[in-house]
């Protein structure tokens, strides 16, 4: 029986050949309509200046010898020399679009500074050893240069034990909203773990009382402001300024609930002073708003999922189903462990001992790494995600334990927007409809997601497919980001749209944006994929109906036929299904990952073959 890790990892590798292959097309088709002679394929291609591709013009050596040469230019006090630096930090700023962090001094191994062992031993430490006073040289000529070219740098980290060291912040502000770098987070967890009132803290400044005061900003509804629970999916934003700073309201500490509602920051505020916005998507906790979560966590392409754990209450109910998802859909995940100043230590010992045990347990096989220190903060933020390691942050809203880590490791989160194997700009225009509202004066406005393209104001566009399959012609009157005007966005971006004589009821969620063409997009009804069980109570036959999740589109299918031998599926079992949507038809390609439930049925997959 294969297991979860061999499977998710095949399924990558469809992902990856069939998005190959359609980019490859897509080019083709491209230079074809423009009449220009064919570029090479993508596995031959070499990286433009302006791709939309994140992946590093050097290697980790090559940005090390680097960023050495720049601090060895710098410490020989030379003008030419300074300006030399100058010129280098710049292309360094350019390359990592406008953000990076500068090591200075030696870094102390990994594995002893994630483990917690003592760092008095040298012996595996990278880089060049500085003195104290080369190190403070150098974090005064680094942000001399750094402020020469309209750049921003802020210490994150300074050390004079052991070795002398610094991390620094290199960061220059965007031009405009449009280009802002955004991190999405899915906040998830069980009931009264503390998912809104950590939100509210982080968002908004003020500590909790805890009653629950930090978190009435956030809600939406008059149900959830009675019941204290969210229902839906709920979106806050949290800016940095090019120093790193947080942008918080004036009356952050305010007591008056009615000010704390009335007086917080406009998301239009803080998209304009940003130099980094990081999403939170609110998600519910509650088992009956199962769906909306799970909607949440497939259309809004997190790059992380942020696990809510109460100290007092550890991983219980809905918090291991949250898990398990994020888990299936292979998305990163971090572990806040929130009321621990309300829980006796024996009770906070024995979540932390389960927390740990379940991330190191086989289904995870996740490297738990408590956070106490900045450094370690610094360093999980870049390599968490690729070396399968889960920081857990103990946190308290009422006292402010543990916030400043999460607040800095959010602020240094990389954006997954540039991520090639995710988006790419080169190719047609592909926007999927995640939310769909009525504006007056305004008509109807989209909300969703830049999987492929650029697109500007004022394009001809496609909608659909609808109920029939069909598209309609449309027009993009005005367009925005974070609630901030803009005139253009590209691949990877979060944007809403106004779109011209379109009416509320022909849009809704898991339709496409694509640009007008002769020939639409196929709307597919039936299609065939690889499947894996992750849990059934019995057997599941043919004709058996679950909801399917897959990007943007939720939908009931039905199983109508599948290659087992006994025509039936258990847990852990493996097939190729084939499934056909029950209401309409809908915009799926090949290579996309999918995930269907019903119950307590869990099935992961990946679409393989359209029929029709």
């Amino acid at each position: 029986m294969p297991t979860l890790r061999d499977f998710q990892n095949e399924i990558e590798d469809i992902h990856d050949r069939e998005l190959t292959k359609q980019r490859t097309q897509a080019i083709i088709d491209m230079n074809k309509e423009n009449k220009r002679p064919p570029r090479p394929a993508l596995a031959e291609a070499k990286p433009e200046a302006n791709s939309g591709s994140s992946e590093p013009v050097a290697d980790d050596s090559d940005w090390a010898a680097m960023q050495l040469e720049i601090q060895t230019l710098l410490l020989s006090g030379a003008e030419r020399d300074h300006d030399r630096a100058r010129d280098m930090l710049t292309q360094l700023l350019t390359r990592t679009r406008g953000e990076c962090i500068l090591w200075i001094g030696s870094r102390p191994p990994k594995t002893k500074l994630f483990t917690g062992e003592p760092l008095d031993d040298l012996s595996g430490w990278s880089g060049v050893s500085r003195t104290l006073e080369e190190v403070e040289k150098l974090c005064r000529d680094v942000t001399a240069c750094v402020e020469e070219v309209g750049g921003k740098v802020s210490v994150l980290h300074k050390s004079e034990t052991v070795q002398a060291r610094a991390a620094l912040l290199l960061r220059l502000p965007p031009p405009n909203v449009a280009l802002t770098p955004e991190v999405r987070v899915a906040v998830v967890g069980n009931v009264d773990s503390g998912k809104s009132t950590t939100l509210g803290v982080l968002t908004r400044g003020g500590l909790d009382d805890g009653r629950g005061r930090a978190r009435v900003g956030l809600f939406r509804h008059k149900h959830e402001i009675e019941t204290g629970r969210t229902s839906s999916v709920g979106m806050e934003i949290l800016g940095f300024l090019p120093d790193g700073s947080p942008i918080l309201p004036k009356t952050a500490n305010s007591m008056d609930l009615d000010t704390i509602r009335r007086e917080k920051l406009g998301w239009e505020e803080i998209s304009v002073q940003a130099a980094k916005i990081v999403s939170f998507i609110d998600l519910a906790g509650h088992e009956k708003y199962l769906k909306t979560t799970l909607y949440g966590l497939t259309s809004g392409a997190p790059a992380c999922v942020m696990l809510m754990v109460g100290a007092n209450a550890g991983l219980i109910g809905m918090s291991k189903e949250h898990l398990a998802i994020s888990l299936a859909l292979n998305v990163p995940v971090v572990v806040c462990i929130t009321k621990v100043d309300m829980t006796p230590p024996n009770i906070l010992a024995e979540t932390i001992k389960q927390v740990v045990k379940v991330l190191k347990s086989p289904g995870c096989r996740k490297t738990p790494v408590f956070v106490k220190s900045t450094e370690m903060a610094i360093e999980l933020s870049q390599v968490f995600a690729n070396e399968r390691l889960c920081p857990i942050f103990q946190l308290s809203n009422v006292t402010g334990d543990g916030l400043d880590f999460v607040r800095l490791f959010l602020n240094l989160l990389p954006s997954d927007e540039h991520d090639s194997s995710k988006f790419m700009n080169d190719q047609p225009l592909e926007y999927s409809v995640t939310d769909v509202w009525s504006v007056p004066y305004v008509g109807t406005v989209v909300n969703g997601i830049l999987n492929g393209g650029t697109v500007k104001t004022g394009e001809q566009v496609l909608l659909g497919p609808d109920s029939n399959g069909n598209y309609q012609s449309t027009v993009i009157k005005s367009m925005q980001r974070k609630r901030a005007p803009v005139t253009s966005a590209e691949a990877g971006q979060c944007v809403s749209f106004a779109l011209k004589r379109i009416r509320r009821q022909a849009v809704r969620k898991g339709m496409v944006i694509v640009h007008k063409t002769e020939t639409p997009p196929r709307a597919i009804r039936r299609f065939e994929g690889q499947v894996l069980i992750l849990y059934h109570n019995t057997t599941l036959q043919k004709n058996y109906q679950a909801m399917l999740h897959c990007g943007a589109v939720r939908q009931t299918v039905r199983i109508t036929d599948m290659d087992h031998p006994q025509g039936i599926l258990r847990t852990g079992d493996r097939a190729t299904v084939k499934f056909e949507f029950i209401s309409h038809p809908e915009f799926v390609k090949e290579g996309m990952k999918l995930l269907f439930r019903e119950g307590k049925t869990k099935g992961l997959g990946v679409i393989t073959r359209l029929l029709d």
